[in-house]
């Protein structure tokens, strides 16, 4: 069983805390690093192939930065996001625009980035042409329904609320050559968390004959495949991570086998990995305020479901460790909480830790992607700092904690005071 292992010691974590108080996040910048770069190696037989970092995921500039530097650029689904990728400098075909549901200005704000729109419904193309124009590049986004099982999380595609039919698909793309478009990209999504490492190379294959017949029935020729997200991490100790180097591996044999035959050579791959870019780099830090002995022994943070909402939300786990007693025997059970009026403001229930003092550091790990993202303000409860260690072991923070006039920014008291009700 793999164990995990925290960027930083003891003394350390002490020293960060004295300027900046618990709870924050914190991300290990040269981990990132390296791990951006194998992804990118293990996809270096393609020409053509880029990252678009998932910015749902970390939606912070100052992570968006650094992975554009090692040659990624956005996967965005929001205005936010395009804002977002807009100001690290992130424009043009940098961009990937994936959403559902789209407001017509974000599909404005996305043609004036020069993004490259990936539609999510045929009835779509008619909005996106009525608000901002029809581009010469286009993708379209493809459920295939019970020709292909999704994962856990996702579901059925039949289920799900993604993407283009089969035929809708075929109809989509010969209604926008009619409209202009001249270039065009495919693009699914049928898996989130996914450890499977042979279900992203079944994605690719999918793909590559979907785009073998668009060419061979209607003429389109794709130029961009894009395996989307979904590659999922160890956030269990005993689990393994998915093998990178075997799916490059495994796509480019697909490639060689169905593209290069079928003179759709050269294709460019895509992906847009989030969870897997950044997830296992990032660390929830906070302290013991309480302990409770009940029906279970509790253990109370000063952290809560608002710092990271996935163990409540769907009872995901993340690891937990005890700063200091590191190699201590696993010997009590606790749940571990935070102080929302909210049972499941649970980061673990029935957990084996050592012995658990009030004041003790934990370190809940695995909250690299969709951590801080997910944060809220439910029960007046703020959001945390996040922070960045440099591989100098510098410590820079890339976001503030909010205060109580960030809470209260939005309410107007000068109209309260004159209201009668």
């Amino acid at each position: 069983m793999a164990q995990k292992r925290i960027p930083f010691s003891a003394e350390q974590l002490n020293e960060i805390i004295k300027t900046y108080p618990t709870p924050f996040h914190i991300y290990d910048e040269q981990a990132m690093r390296e791990n951006a770069r194998r992804l990118k190696k293990a996809f270096s037989w393609n020409e053509g192939f880029k990252e678009y970092f998932a910015v749902k995921a970390t939606p912070n500039p100052f992570i968006m930065k650094i992975l554009h530097q090692e040659g990624f650029g956005s996967d965005c689904s929001s205005m936010a996001e395009l804002l977002l990728s807009e100001k690290c400098g992130i424009i043009g075909d940098e961009i990937m625009f994936s959403s559902n549901d789209t407001p017509a200005a974000e599909f404005v704000k996305a043609r004036e980035l020069g993004a490259t729109i990936n539609l999510d419904d045929i009835s779509h193309i008619d909005f996106l042409e009525k608000h901002a124009g029809i581009p010469e590049l286009i993708s379209f986004r493809y459920n295939p329904g019970k020709l292909r099982e999704g994962n856990f999380i996702i579901g059925n595609p039949e289920e799900s609320k993604y993407g283009f039919t089969r035929d809708q698909i075929f109809e989509g793309f010969k209604a926008v050559r009619e409209k202009g478009a001249r270039r065009f990209g495919l693009h699914t999504f049928v898996a989130s968390n996914e450890l499977n490492s042979q279900f992203f190379a079944d994605t690719a294959s999918m793909l590559f004959d979907l785009a073998i017949d668009l060419k061979n029935e209607i003429g389109i020729q794709i130029e961009s495949v894009n395996l989307s997200g979904g590659i999922g991490i160890p956030y269990r100790p005993e689990e393994k991570p998915v093998d990178l180097e075997y799916v490059g591996k495994s796509v480019q044999k697909l490639y060689e086998e169905k593209i290069m035959p079928n003179q759709l050579h050269p294709l460019k791959i895509f992906s847009e990995y989030g969870r897997m870019v950044t997830g296992p780099y990032g660390y929830l830090v906070s302290r013991v305020l309480h302990k409770k002995d009940i029906y279970r022994q509790y253990v109370g943070l000063d952290a809560c479901m608002a710092n990271l909402m996935r163990p409540g939300l769907y009872g995901a786990y993340h690891h937990i460790t005890v700063v200091g007693k590191e190699d201590a025997p696993a010997d009590h059970v606790y749940d571990v909480t935070g102080s929302l009026c909210e049972n499941n403001d649970k980061f673990a229930v029935n957990r084996s830790l050592p012995k658990v003092d009030i004041g003790d550091l934990v370190v809940i790990h695995d909250t690299g992607a969709h951590g801080h993202a997910m944060g809220f303000n439910y029960n007046g409860k703020l959001r945390s700092a996040e922070l960045l260690l440099r591989p100098n072991r510098d410590i820079l923070e890339i976001r503030r904690k909010e205060t109580m006039a960030d809470y209260f920014a939005t309410l107007d008291f000068e109209r309260f005071n004159r209201f009668q009700p």
